[in-house]
């Protein structure tokens, strides 16, 4: 079985992700909280990490059952077939979201362009280039798998 990365609806994400959950398959849809601002009130709600993009744990023959839920628009594809997260590419995902080792990392004057290697977790030793550096958040983009993350930096200075 591997994880697949399937394309939903926007703003479909997470009820997506739990309608795929009722019919029996295993998902993970990375959330993260953040805080919005309305007229009268702040609210801290839960929003995905990956915007349209959700992983489905399936095997090849099983894979196409992802499409009984309304809210899928298909597989993203690399190089003509369906893309794969690598287990390790998941677990890190979710350690990042965990903070399970943030806490031990120091970033001090990156600037874009700049290339950065992971220094510990299941993505030891990868590559990323530092694409944009705010007061709070850094974006990275990871060329192995073709992502940007953005990552809040306010914790970890």
């Amino acid at each position: 079985m591997v994880w697949y990365v399937i394309r939903t609806k926007p703003k479909h994400e997470i009820k997506t992700s739990e309608l795929l959950k009722d019919f029996g398959m295993e998902v993970y849809c990375p959330v993260i909280t953040e805080v919005r601002q309305w007229s009268d009130r702040k609210k801290k709600v839960s929003v995905p990490l990956f915007n349209s993009y959700i992983f489905v744990r399936s095997t090849e023959k099983n894979r196409k059952e992802v499409f009984n839920a309304p809210g899928v628009i298909g597989f993203l594809n690399w190089l003509g077939k369906p893309a794969i997260a690598r287990e390790e590419e998941i677990n890190e995902i979710m350690s990042w979201l965990n903070n399970d080792y943030l806490s031990n990392y120091k970033i001090q004057e990156i600037k874009e362009g700049d290339r950065v290697t992971f220094s510990k977790g299941n993505i030891k030793s990868e590559e990323a280039i530092v694409q944009e550096v705010g007061k709070r958040k850094v974006k990275l983009f990871l060329p192995e798998i073709g992502w940007l993350l953005t990552a809040d930096i306010s914790e970890i200075r």
